[in-house]
């Protein structure tokens, strides 16, 4: 890891420092700030928690403001050095760095407002980059092109679902309406169907005749089926996706023409035939 260029200007410098992580101090800087978020997210939990505020209100209001000037230094230190200060102030971590810095100075006038600096919890982010984990967002593309790809399917398998769910609450409707008071019309039965078919569980709406609770032990079996259907179609979109991102086109089998073969493939998983070099287009 490279340390700075003492020869080169201050601002940029800085920029090396604090945009990039391929410097010693580009690294060390990230590790500092990622640690100063965590610590601050700390502060905002805590704060949260009255029995913990009331003893040490003052300690952690300190430490508010120490972390909120330190973010606004390092906002106005990436305004400063960045390239194009107009295009980092309006990108995604731009918006976040000043969001995370605001509710503070607003709570001066507003009280309340500085919870919303739980928005800090989005800068962690920046771990990708300090840790170089930024080729796992290549994995991640896998996983959302194959959500995409399966949509119609899950749309169906919802539709369905919804319908089912209306079906099954108007039934219990009936069957439930004159003995349980938890039931006594069908948006109230679509509800229940809706919260068991899901596997939820709730408890807030019970059957309770006989002819009920067998029909809700139906549902539950339902739902079971109701988390493996788009669990599997998912997965197996992955993993054709997975699989085809090994295979190699160019190797064509002599005697059935067929292309999808393993980059380390020897024979045709076809016909069993050998790939040769020779035989590769």
């Amino acid at each position: 890891m490279n340390s700075v260029d003492p020869r080169i200007p201050l601002r940029e410098k800085i920029h090396q420092t604090i945009f990039l992580n391929e410097t010693r101090a580009g690294h060390r800087f990230d590790i500092f700030i990622t640690t100063m978020i965590v610590l601050s997210m700390i502060v905002v939990m805590l704060e949260s928690i009255q029995e913990i505020k009331d003893p040490v209100r003052n300690i952690l209001n300190v430490l508010e403001w120490v972390f909120t000037v330190l973010f606004t230094i390092e906002y106005l230190l990436r305004l400063y050095s960045s390239r194009d200060r107009r295009k980092y102030a309006f990108s995604f971590f731009g918006i976040v760095d000043f969001l995370s810095i605001t509710p503070t100075y607003i709570a001066i006038m507003f009280v309340g407002v500085q919870h919303l600096l739980i928005i800090r919890v989005l800068r962690l982010l920046r771990v990708f980059r300090i840790f170089e984990m930024g080729h796992f967002v290549n994995e991640g593309s896998i996983v959302a092109n194959a959500l995409r790809a399966s949509r119609v399917k899950i749309t169906v398998f919802l539709s369905f679902v919804l319908i089912a769910s209306v079906f099954l609450g108007s039934v219990m409707y009936m069957t439930e309406s004159d003995h349980n008071p938890q039931i006594q019309n069908i948006p109230q039965g679509i509800y229940w169907a809706i919260e068991t078919v899901t596997t939820v569980g709730y408890g807030d709406t019970l059957p309770v005749t006989p002819l009920g609770k067998f029909l809700a032990a139906m549902v539950m079996v339902l739902g079971y089926g109701v988390i493996a259907v788009p669990t599997g179609i998912v997965t197996a979109e992955i993993s054709y996706r997975v699989l085809a991102a090994h295979y190699r086109k160019k190797f064509r089998c002599h005697n059935c023409g067929n292309v999808e073969h393993l980059s380390d493939a020897i024979y045709c998983h076809n016909c069993g035939s050998s790939l040769n070099e020779d035989e590769i287009n």
